[in-house]
């Protein structure tokens, strides 16, 4: 199940939780966002204390699962275990996918971060992970230090691995497609959607990009 979902590939929207953010306003973004159809989402908060996180992610998880999305934790699998998420999206220093994988149970989605290094994308699927991530594709100002990566990266990971790639970084819905085409399964997005003025709208254009794309590959 949990294979056949990842490889259907589409929007991967990560939130984008600022100082200036309440847990209303969060929570408003979000449901914004599923009612435009996405499908996956990942909770990235690197501001929030311990508590507010925990509350902020049961929440989440509950308005995902009204909304048929999956909701994955970033770094933290121990949150992803308190609060029962699907799943989690682990970094290079965040711990390991066999630790991630006992705390979670084998139906878990567990991703982990590559950056511009195939190595790590085959490490990662050796030791478990259930898709990688490579980026940054574009300046990125969530990570503005992360070293540029190529299209052509996509492909031969294509050729390398055998999990779902999700590309990250500066990606935009006028750049989504050119991801796609170079063997991206998944885009992952945080400012082109939380930035946009109507996020369900945003989120939408994307899922019709990505259909698109689906029939004129086929």
């Amino acid at each position: 199940m949990k294979a056949d979902f990842l490889r259907q590939g589409g929007l991967y929207a990560i939130t984008s939780v600022s100082s200036a953010c309440t847990v209303a306003s969060v929570l408003e973004d979000v449901t914004s966002l599923l009612e435009g159809g996405c499908q996956l989402l990942q909770y990235r908060d690197k501001i929030s204390s311990s508590a507010r996180q925990q509350s902020l992610a049961r929440q989440l998880l509950e308005l995902c699962q009204q909304s048929n999305c999956t909701l994955l934790i970033n770094d933290d699998w121990q949150l992803a275990a308190r609060i029962g998420a699907p799943g989690v999206h682990l970094g290079q220093g965040d711990g390991n996918v066999g630790d991630a994988r006992a705390a979670l149970g084998s139906e878990a989605i567990i991703g982990v971060t590559c950056h511009d290094q195939l190595t790590l994308a085959q490490k990662a699927e050796q030791e478990g992970a259930d898709y990688v991530a490579f980026g940054a594709f574009y300046p990125s100002r969530s990570k503005p230090e992360a070293k540029p990566a190529p299209l052509s990266l996509l492909s031969e990971a294509r050729q390398l691995i055998h999990l779902p790639v999700v590309a990250i970084g500066g990606i935009t819905l006028d750049r989504a497609p050119e991801l796609w085409q170079a063997g991206a399964d998944w885009v992952a997005v945080i400012q082109d959607l939380f930035a946009a003025e109507n996020i369900g709208e945003k989120a939408s254009a994307y899922a019709t990009q990505h259909q698109l794309h689906r029939r004129i590959s086929r």
